[in-house]
């Protein structure tokens, strides 16, 4: 298929009452308002095409840069085009998951995570937290780097209540994965947890609550989640 056939396909299976709620939260127009789970039988035909995605996603509608995330080829992703995704993010459904999960998945996961959470621009280092978020969660334990990880809760209890709106979700997001995934480290990221309270985000007066770190964590620790690492960052 085609870029301008599968938008094409996009814009038949969208749907007003889900435009309005992806507004709501912050998406800017174009938008067709396509369910995720009416974009995955499309993605289960495609599966991966790296040159399909880039071309979907440089057209700027977001339903069509939500599903290059979904069909990205991260083993293939450059640097140079994860640096433009990031640097192109419409609205945080494109950067806090299409790009992050991209990210998470390619080789260069903490090369560039570590880059973004060191930006100043809210929508780039929201992506940042998520990529190394989701990199946690597909990692196996003795793959990650603790000692960094750890130095990172850190940085978030100092930090997060003076971070930028959006940051501030996505480093909670990040104490989760840390104490849920990490059983060396929750002890550490429950304590974090304790220490920071509540997290107030601005989520654009939706429905939508903000995790409480540490009850989310403590239910990971009960399902065992080290043992149960995703397979994929994709969602």
């Amino acid at each position: 298929m085609t870029s301008k056939e599968i938008i094409k396909e996009l814009q038949a299976k969208g749907s007003p009452a889900i435009k309005k709620v992806f507004l709501s939260h912050g998406a800017p127009e174009p938008i067709f308002g396509v369910k995720v789970s009416d974009m995955k039988p499309l993605v289960k035909k495609i599966k991966k095409d790296y040159d399909l995605s880039l071309e979907l996603y440089d057209s700027g509608i977001s339903d069509a840069m939500y599903f290059a995330g979904l069909i990205s080829d991260p083993e293939k992703m450059t640097k140079k085009d994860l640096q433009h995704w990031a640097e192109s993010a419409s609205w945080q459904m494109i950067s806090e998951y299409a790009v992050a999960w991209t990210a998470a998945e390619s080789k260069h996961a903490l090369e560039m995570a570590r880059k973004w959470i060191s930006t100043d621009h809210e929508m780039i280092e929201c992506a940042g937290w998520n990529t190394y978020s989701s990199y946690i969660g597909i990692t196996p334990n003795d793959a990650l780097d603790k000692k960094e990880i750890k130095l990172l809760i850190d940085q978030i209890v100092n930090t997060i209540h003076k971070a930028k709106n959006r940051v501030r979700y996505t480093m909670n997001n990040f104490l989760i994965s840390a104490g849920g995934y990490v059983p060396e480290l929750r002890e550490h990221a429950i304590k974090a947890a304790q220490k920071i309270g509540k997290v107030n985000v601005d989520l654009g007066g939706t429905a939508c609550k903000v995790p409480e770190a540490e009850s989310y964590i403590a239910g990971m620790a009960e399902h065992q989640s080290e043992n149960r690492k995703k397979k994929t960052a994709k969602c």
